[in-house]
């Protein structure tokens, strides 16, 4: 891992599950790497999640966030698409 570089654990749920294959993934990203830019990285691999983009909450060590926060090292995000059923 370089110097610029922090390691965080994604959590998948529902079609992020579904498309990876995995309940989770874990990353090298960028130091100043947003909760939002994860999400986009994911995109640019599977487009396919494109659709579900702008309806994706946020949540960093059991907290909902704003896509705009910055991840720190170590950091455990999970991505919640909506989910249907009642």
């Amino acid at each position: 891992m370089a110097a610029s570089e922090i390691k965080i654990k994604v959590k998948l749920f529902s079609i992020y599950q579904e498309v990876f294959g995995t309940s989770e993934l874990d990353l090298h990203v960028a130091k100043e790497t947003c909760v939002g830019g994860v999400l986009e990285s994911l995109i640019e691999q599977k487009p396919q999640l494109a659709k579900w983009q702008e309806v994706t909450r946020f949540g960093v060590n059991l907290q909902f966030v704003e896509p705009d926060v910055l991840l720190q090292d170590g950091d455990e995000v999970v991505l919640i698409p909506p989910v249907s059923g009642g």
